[in-house]
């Protein structure tokens, strides 16, 4: 029986201890080849893992989201684009196009990235510039503007330049603005697509997609993707940036430069890592009742702004808690729906912003409406006064014109 017994606790033991493995080993970070690689929240821009995120790179094709981002953003699908001279000369991959050929915009996109076509980048680059390097001025100009702060486009394409450079986390604040558009996932998710002939070519143009996280027949498929760019020079390696939605949960993975070609499998890797060990929490919904505020006789109810979301550790029992602005409203006149005070926000000592709060009712001092009647009686006497004295000039110009015509 005792032995019986220390076997059946033995066999306890182990479980218990395999399973605290198991739960402890989902809370640890994967790992990546990549050089540089993170995982961001799409909707509050948490970092959920990261690897040099800030250290520039070439990133060869993946540069083709902000191609696409920018179509997106100053063309419509159905714009027709009219091939230049240059864009059939691309080097790399491309679908053939020829100069003077009448394409649409949306055919362009899904030749750019289902099949990373270089010369349908640079006609989309032509067309929305006029050059390549207007096009890259206006690159720059939008990177710096989604917050990106070690990129520097010389081309659409991501053909390797030693002058372009961008980094893991840059990628991930382009590809979380592109991935606003549902037209970009419907194309990113589609597996082939077609381009039918033009004015220049007489057979319809086969695409496929190259990403294996979409296909459903390869063992590389993610459920909840929603589209990705891969890349790939001899001097870039390889990179690759995707998203993935589950319950309204989005989260962003870029890597670059991985000179091993596990992207996908890290990619995988990452997005089950923040999907498992954390959970998006709207704390606020625009218009929700924040607080209220009893100071002074004054009672109004203090509402959110807009939406607020945190991002919160799955196993962590913490909630996020907030702390008002220290300000005396009962001196001060607004109006309903006013911004009157802030909240700051706060998630385990973490400062997570603040949220704007705007009065549900009125607050009109009596001085204040006294001050505003004067001044309103001010302008008009203003007004009128104003008007006496042009009346009276007209008249005193129109008299002395008289005069001089009767001497």
């Amino acid at each position: 029986m005792r032995t019986l017994r220390n076997l059946l606790l033995f066999i306890l033991s182990f479980l218990i201890i395999t399973n605290w493995n198991i739960a402890k080993a989902k809370t640890n970070p994967p790992t990546v080849s990549a050089e540089g690689a993170i995982l961001m929240d799409a909707t509050t821009g948490e970092i959920l893992f990261q690897k040099n995120i800030n250290k520039p790179f070439p990133p060869a094709s993946t540069t083709k989201i902000m191609t696409a981002l920018l179509a997106f953003e100053n063309t419509k699908l159905d714009d027709v684009v009219v091939v230049g001279k240059k864009p059939p000369f691309a080097d790399g991959s491309k679908i053939y196009i020829f100069e003077g050929e009448n394409i649409i915009v949306k055919d362009l996109l899904y030749a750019l990235l289902l099949e990373s076509a270089n010369d349908t980048a640079e006609a989309l680059a032509e067309h929305i510039s006029g050059s390549v390097e207007e096009f890259s001025k206006l690159m720059n100009k939008r990177a710096k503007e989604l917050g990106c702060e070690n990129t520097n486009f010389v081309n659409p394409s991501g053909l390797y330049d030693g002058k372009h450079r961008t980094s893991a986390k840059d990628l991930a604040l382009i590809m979380r603005e592109l991935v606003k558009y549902p037209e970009y996932i419907e194309i990113a998710t589609s597996l082939s697509y077609k381009i039918d002939p033009t004015n220049k070519s007489k057979e319809g143009r086969p695409l496929w997609n190259k990403n294996k996280l979409i296909q459903k027949y390869s063992s590389y498929y993610y459920d909840g993707i929603e589209g990705g760019k891969t890349g790939y020079t001899v001097q870039s390696q390889h990179s690759y940036v995707a998203s993935a939605q589950r319950n309204g949960h989005r989260l962003v993975a870029a890597l670059i430069y991985d000179k091993n070609k596990t992207y996908f499998e890290d990619t995988i890797n990452l997005f089950n890592y923040g999907f498992n060990n954390f959970s998006l929490i709207k704390m606020f919904k625009k218009g929700d009742v924040v607080t209220e505020y009893n100071e002074k006789n004054l009672n109004i109810k203090l509402k959110a702004s807009e939406d607020f979301y945190y991002i919160k550790e799955k196993t962590s029992s913490d909630n996020a808690i907030f702390t008002l602005e220290n300000k005396d409203l009962s001196s001060q006149s607004f109006i309903k729906d006013e911004k009157v005070l802030n909240a700051s926000i706060f998630y385990k000592d973490k400062d997570l912003g603040t949220l704007p709060l705007l009065s549900d009712s009125d607050h009109i001092i009596k001085a204040d409406a006294t001050a505003q009647a004067m001044s309103k009686f001010s302008k008009t006497t203003v007004t009128i006064l104003s008007i006496l004295i042009t009346l009276i000039t007209i008249a005193s110009i129109i008299i002395v014109r008289n005069r001089k015509l009767r001497l």
